[in-house]
């Protein structure tokens, strides 16, 4: 399967696991940042712009950085997307 639509796929499953399991913190701080960030991902890819404007690299670093939670189910998911992007952005499609 083509990597943007597997990456299409994996960021909505994040941001549907930050609005239902975050909702309350999605508007300051870091997972405002990863959120807005998964967000914008999003528009890239469903505007067929280019790849190079997906800033979701860190994320995770990020929410470990504040929250210290590895066995998050947000954490898995959001390294299941940078795999993906890291992929693109090497140029391996498929």
């Amino acid at each position: 399967m083509d990597n943007k639509i597997l990456l299409k796929e994996q960021i909505k499953v994040v941001i549907d696991l930050i609005e239902k399991d975050y909702a309350n913190k999605i508007n300051d701080g870091v997972l405002q940042l990863i959120y807005k960030r998964y967000k914008d991902a999003l528009a890239i890819i469903e505007n067929h712009e280019d790849n190079s404007g997906i800033k979701i690299a860190g994320g995770v670093r990020a929410y470990l950085d504040s929250y210290n939670d590895y066995q998050n189910s947000l954490v898995e998911e959001m390294h299941k997307a940078e795999k993906i992007v890291k992929q693109l952005n090497r140029g391996d499609n498929k």
